[in-house]
């Protein structure tokens, strides 16, 4: 409504020149009916502000909820989709869905949708007044109307391609960017800065580049529809004016005529505009309704079965195969788990760290091919199956955030108390202590302050602050020294009874005392044990062991 307001307040004034204008011609002119006029005029302009801060406030007001619903839809969706999605997408290509490619959507609903009705609204009112005054003139105007159009519609689908290809090149500048800042410490250590600096340099050329080929798509539009309105203004000056010398219409209709016209400019002036604004929008809400329209690979079963009692782990026939691959990572896994400690080796590349990530319940399952108690794993709700586990991946997750936050991170509510005794667990707290601030210092980006036994460590004592059944501990223990391994090993046996522990490494010495141990080779189990049998039976683990223990002693 304030933008109808806006529009004919707008058309209204013409026709009080017009009236002023008549009456200069006539004669009829007074400094009280001048007056008179000038104050209407003055009365309108101050409507058309008040209405059009209103719809102003509104429109954008409404544009800004968007863009927030949108964002948070946007991350609603991201939180909800699983380890594939991630695996195909980068951090770079969803941050500029969520910056570049949304603020896009917000200005061609906010600026750019306002400014197309008002365009509409206007022209088809200035044209009903200027065809009030002369139908013949009116169409004179028009005339290079269809020049125009024929020219949006061309180059529409060349800016949309050309601008498809700026936000897929922003994404890839903006992963380099952040990749970049995250491997920092490594590419200072391997002094390629400067190789660095060249190739965000090159990206940033092909960027720019691109940038400007789309930019001269965009700068033919608004000058041409500036060379329209400005032939349309000739083609009236000249056939209006001498309509106005023969007397057909009056110097107030011909005044009236032109300020109509001038009216129309800036819509066909901005048509080239709000075509671009509108297809950036119509491109980054296509890329961002590809990820809202994305669905997980794991379902939710319709008819979800209660959690069960008890941490019973079962592989039956259990194969796996990660998207783009031609071989299986896990081929025909039968196993049993039972609360102690499952210790698991093997070569890199082995399935080890695939079969904790299926355990964990991180990539879609064929049915009864998993069970938890008996009951297979894809009758259980995912949240079932997950707030069961604690799960310590390979690569250690902190956040830019103090140690207290990193460590409670599953339950922000769990006293210092509690929080201490799960890091004492994980032979942490000492080093903790040392800090200034104690569980109150900041680790930095990724935990960059930290060693990487310590971030090992403060992952650990996440896990352990759970209090779960299950804990899964993916070579969690690869970066910490003896001493602490040995430490944290004890301090395992007085907390695993009644627990399920499976534990992967790399080193024997954590997996010495483990009720039964496997050897995976070429995504199959090899072999299984305790650690004297598979010493006495295994070539592979003896030789692990040997090479270890000299190397140990080696050390010593």
């Amino acid at each position: 409504m304030a933008l109808l307001a806006v529009d004919l307040l707008q058309l209204f004034i013409p026709r009080v020149i017009k009236q002023a204008v008549d009456d200069l011609q006539r004669g009829l002119a007074s400094p009280a009916s001048l007056l008179k006029q000038g104050g209407v005029i003055l009365l309108y302009a101050i409507g058309i502000a008040v209405c059009r801060f209103a719809w102003r406030y509104l429109v954008l007001g409404f544009s800004r909820l968007l863009e927030r619903d949108l964002r948070r839809r946007l991350l609603d969706r991201l939180v909800r989709l699983d380890r594939p999605f991630f695996n195909r997408r980068t951090a770079g290509e969803i941050m500029a869905l969520s910056g570049n490619d949304l603020a896009n959507v917000q200005m061609a609903c906010g600026i750019g949708l306002i400014s197309c009705i008002d365009a509409f609204i206007m022209t088809g009112a200035a044209l009903a007044f200027m065809a009030y005054i002369h139908p013949g003139l009116t169409i004179l105007a028009l005339s290079p109307m269809p020049i125009l159009a024929l020219l949006t519609g061309l180059l529409s689908a060349l800016l949309h391609r050309r601008y498809k290809l700026v936000q897929e090149q922003f994404s890839t500048l903006t992963e380099f960017a952040r990749s970049t800042l995250g491997a920092i410490r490594l590419i200072k250590a391997y002094t390629q800065e400067e190789r660095q600096t060249e190739r965000f340099d090159r990206l940033g050329r092909d960027f720019v580049r691109n940038n400007i080929r789309l930019a001269l798509v965009q700068g033919v539009l608004t000058p041409f529809s500036t060379l329209i309105a400005n032939i349309s203004l000739l083609l009236v000056l000249f056939f209006g004016g001498r309509l106005t010398i023969a007397g057909t219409i009056s110097l107030g209709d011909f005044v009236a005529f032109l300020t109509y016209l001038a009216l129309m400019t800036w819509p066909m002036m901005a048509l080239g505009w709000v075509a671009n604004l509108f297809q950036r929008g119509v491109t980054s809400l296509h890329r961002i309704r590809m990820v809202l329209e994305e669905e997980p690979q794991l379902h939710e079963p319709t008819d979800p079965l209660p959690a069960p009692l008890g941490n019973n782990l079962s592989l039956r026939h259990l194969s796996f195969q990660y998207q783009g691959r031609n071989t299986p990572t896990l081929a025909d896994l039968n196993l049993e788990i039972t609360p102690g400690l499952l210790g698991i080796v093997g070569r890199s590349g082995s399935g080890k760290s695939a079969l904790c990530q299926l355990l964990a319940r991180l990539y879609p399952l064929t049915d009864s091919t998993l069970f938890l108690n008996g009951i297979d794993y894809n009758r259980l709700a995912l949240a079932t199956v997950r707030g069961r586990i604690a799960y310590v991946p390979q690569e250690t997750i902190l956040f830019a955030d103090t140690i207290r936050a990193n460590i409670a991170f599953g339950r922000p509510e769990a006293s210092d108390w509690e929080i201490e005794q799960a890091a004492r667990a994980a032979a942490i707290h000492e080093e903790i202590l040392a800090f200034k601030e104690g569980y109150q210092a900041r680790v930095g980006e990724k935990g960059l302050l930290l060693s990487g036994g310590q971030r090992q460590r403060i992952a650990l004592a996440r896990a352990l602050l759970l209090d779960r059944p299950i804990v899964i501990i993916d070579d969690g223990l690869s970066a910490v020294d003896n001493d602490t391994e040995h430490r944290i090993i004890a301090n395992f046996s007085r907390w695993l009874p009644g627990r399920t522990c499976i534990m992967v490494s790399h080193r024997v010495a954590p997996l010495l005392a483990a009720d039964q141990i496997i050897v995976m080779e070429r995504g199959g189990i090899v072999a299984r044990g305790n650690h004297p049998e598979l010493l006495a039976t295994n070539d592979f683990y003896r030789t692990i062991y040997h090479h270890q223990m000299t190397a140990g002693e080696a050390a010593a």
